[in-house]
């Protein structure tokens, strides 16, 4: 990852199947800037990696648009 790339993870709900999975990493990938998008579906989670200048916002519409809920993951790992 450069340091240009910021990784995002997401809480996603609704997810049921593996079809579902394939469908939130597609509708994520499909926002620009976006470089790689991994959805588990037992954790219900996606991380995705992003250019710098890309909106959280942005995924989290497009996962909604794809059918399911999202919301942005507190990173506890955050460094000060």
């Amino acid at each position: 990852m450069s340091t240009s790339e910021k990784t995002i993870d997401l809480s996603v709900s609704g997810m049921t199947c593996a079809s579902c999975v394939r469908h939130v990493e597609k509708a994520l990938l499909k926002v620009p800037g976006v470089s790689s998008a991994s959805v588990n579906l037992a954790t219900e989670t996606a991380r995705v990696v992003t250019g710098s200048n890309v909106d959280s916002a942005l995924l989290i519409h497009s996962v909604v648009d794809a059918g399911y809920e999202a919301t942005i993951k507190e990173d506890l790992k955050k460094k000060s």
